[in-house]
């Protein structure tokens, strides 16, 4: 497999065929053929074949593909066979939303710390997991081997706290902030999730539609 020919776009359809397939195995489905992908993903059979055989096929012609088996290549593939330490940055509502609600423990990564300046939430704990003070993020990643950032927190605070964890040996970042950490630090693995720019996205669908 040459890493160096798999497109972004491609990388990027990969967590849409492990959610589909997990589905599939949850119902009992033995194997799924390219066709029968194709109509979940709302893509073509000869996409799907072509995604696919940049890691390998993983299919039979005539046969499909075995859905336990996909299930287990696509999870190897996108690395959720290993577990990344990572820290929360922010307990606002964003934050404690997503420390409350997502998987991270079935989707690679275990969540060892949150951090926020608000004093009087120090000590408290989401899901188990404790919220500590910012003050002691850098010697909290270090002594944890914190690997990934969720950063969940104003854009003016983003700088100096993605410093902090840089220092602290964290180059990963989901970066809920409109700080453009690859400016700065254009080795750093990131994420971005700009809300309002999804929304404004389906702001122009609606409006093409109407118009």
């Amino acid at each position: 497999m040459n890493k160096e020919n798999i497109s972004k776009s491609v990388i990027k359809r990969l967590p849409r065929y492990y959610r589909f397939i997990s589905e599939l195995d949850e119902q009992g489905v033995d194997r799924v053929s390219s066709g029968q992908l194709a109509e979940i993903m709302r893509t073509t059979a000869s996409q799907v074949r072509q995604d696919l055989n940049h890691f390998g096929g993983f299919g039979h012609q005539g046969y499909g593909y075995p859905v336990p088996k996909l299930k287990e290549e696509i999870k190897n593939i996108l690395g959720l066979n290993k577990t990344h330490k990572a820290v929360l940055i922010g307990a606002g509502h964003i934050g404690t939303a997503i420390a409350a609600h997502m998987d991270f423990e079935n989707m690679g990564f275990s969540l060892e710390g949150i951090f926020d300046t608000n004093k009087r939430i120090i000590g408290d704990k989401i899901r188990k997991v404790e919220i500590y003070e910012i003050e002691v993020l850098r010697d909290f990643c270090k002594a944890k081997g914190i690997s990934a950032a969720f950063l969940c927190i104003p854009r003016e605070s983003a700088p100096g706290v993605v410093k902090v964890l840089n220092e602290g040996g964290v180059n990963s970042f989901w970066n809920f902030t409109h700080y453009d950490i690859n400016a700065d630090y254009p080795d750093a693995i990131v994420e971005n999730v700009h809300l309002s720019d999804m929304l404004m996205t389906l702001c122009y669908s609606m409006k093409e539609l109407e118009d």
